[in-house]
Parts: structure tokens; sequence; C-alpha cells
């Protein structure tokens, strides 16, 4: 595993990485942006939604999609740049509304922590289907503190880092797009697992910001690689190809108020 290389630093707080159309697209919370990011340092904003969480991902057709937390809603951008509602959250919860991924039907899941952090009392959170006309069902609950989801390339397994519980958990997606089959897909001790994303080989990258670092495993458990950051890792991306790169999002966690501390940082991976 090779050094890091730091591509832009100066991020209020930095989230929800994506690969997208041969760039590094994230969400800054605190400046309110989504920033598409190249290798080569150079960056622009995609959009401007003032909220926070903010996380994002791409329906199939390429169009962004955002959630919109502080005002309980999933955001679609249009080919012109504006943005629409593409969901109403708020009849399922105004707690906090947190990650999204989006499947190759444009079925997105929606996940919400459950109650107010920091500082609220902790109840279980829940995941939310999102299917590609707006509609909004919860497919599942019982979380603790759900964070971090990735699909599997079939699009038959979703997994949820439960930040609270020190695993990943998956549920079979079913041909409605509902959830089943429940079970734990990796237990993590002594990590806090928040953003993830899967490897060609199917398994998982997690960021931990207590432990400052970024953690491959397989199903089961198995340990299979570790890259350390300087300050909280809190999501990671993959770049595709023969010579992946490891992308992580971090900084120091002092709050939505905190002077800026966070980076983007690339990593070179051995794939296979």
């Amino acid at each position: 595993m090779g050094a890091g290389e730091v591509l832009m630093e100066g991020i209020v707080f930095g989230e929800s990485p994506r690969w997208h159309d041969g760039r590094l697209w994230f969400s800054d919370w605190g400046a309110g942006q989504v920033i598409a990011l190249d290798d080569d340092g150079k960056h622009e904003v995609m959009a401007s939604v003032p909220s926070f969480p903010m996380c994002i991902d791409f329906l199939p057709d390429g169009r962004l999609l955002v959630v919109d937390s502080a005002h309980q809603q999933v955001l679609r951008q249009e080919a012109d740049g504006t943005l629409v509602r593409h969901a109403d959250l708020s009849d399922v919860s105004a707690k906090p509304w947190n990650e999204i991924v989006v499947d190759a039907r444009g079925t997105a899941y929606v996940n919400s922590i459950g109650f107010d952090f920091p500082g609220g009392e902790f109840v279980p959170g829940f995941v939310v289907r999102v299917t590609a006309d707006g509609a909004v069902e919860q497919v599942a609950g019982d979380l603790a503190f759900p964070n971090g989801m990735a699909l599997t390339p079939d699009g038959r397994t979703l997994i949820v880092a439960e930040s609270y519980a020190n695993r990943l958990t998956a549920f079979d997606i079913d041909p409605d797009g509902g959830l089943s089959g429940r079970r734990v897909w990796a237990e993590t001790p002594g990590d806090h697992p928040d953003g993830i994303c899967l490897d060609d080989e199917g398994a998982v990258w997690y960021a931990d910001v207590g432990n400052k670092h970024c953690v491959l495993v397989r199903e089961g458990g198995e340990v299979v690689a570790t890259v350390g950051t300087d300050r909280g890792a809190f999501a990671c991306a993959l770049s595709p190809g023969e010579q992946p790169r490891l992308y992580v999002v971090g900084q120091e966690f002092g709050g939505p108020d905190a002077a800026p501390s966070g980076q983007v940082v690339v990593f070179p991976i051995s794939a296979g």
C-alpha cells in the first residue's frame, strides 16, 4: 500500500465521496456544496445545498441526487443544473437523514440515524426505499446508527455500516425493492464503520473516524488491509480500472462550526 497524496484541503466538513464520470464527487456539508475533484487537484462546485447532512449518489442516467436532511427531502439535479424535489421524506421522520445509494433501476435507499446528533438520546435508525417516481417506504429498522451503505454489483445485496454496533450488516434486495434476509456481514471489533465502498472482489473498505484509518474487510470479518490517516476518516471511494485508487475524505471532528480541517487524500492500492 503506497503513501497517501493530498488532493484537496480547506474542506469544511467533507463526506459522501462517489466516483462518477471520471472524477471524485463529494459533499462539503459545512460549505453546503457538492464538489467534483480531478486527479490534478482542480475542482468545481456542482451544486449548492445548505444542509447538514447532505449525502449524494447518481441515478442511472447520471443525474445527481442529494439528501437535503435540513428539509427532509431528496433533491434531483436536472440537466440544466436546477435542483428539484425528487422525494419528500418528511412524512417518515424529521430526524437527521444520512446516506443514500441508488441501484440500476433508479431505486434509492436512504437511511436516518433516528435521533438528533450530537447530543440527542439514542434511538435506532432505519432505511427507506425511494422509488424512481419518488414514493417513500420504510424497508428496514432497528439499526444502531446506520451510516455508510453500498450495493453489490449484481444489485441483490445492500450493506449498511452500523457505527454504534461495530459491524457491517447485509440485506437481500427483493424483486420489489424491499429488504429481507438481514444478517451480519462482518463484525468490526473496536471500530465504528462510517462511509463504505466495495472493491472488485466484493470486499468492503470502511472508514473509521476515531481510529483514523480505513480498513478493507471480507465478508465474515477477515481484515485484508489498512491505511492510516492523520485525522478522522469519514468516508472512502474507489476509482475503477486495473490500478484503482482509494480516496479518503477526512477531517478533525469538531462539529459543523469547527475551523476547516478537511482533506481528500488518495492512496494507490493493489488490484486483486
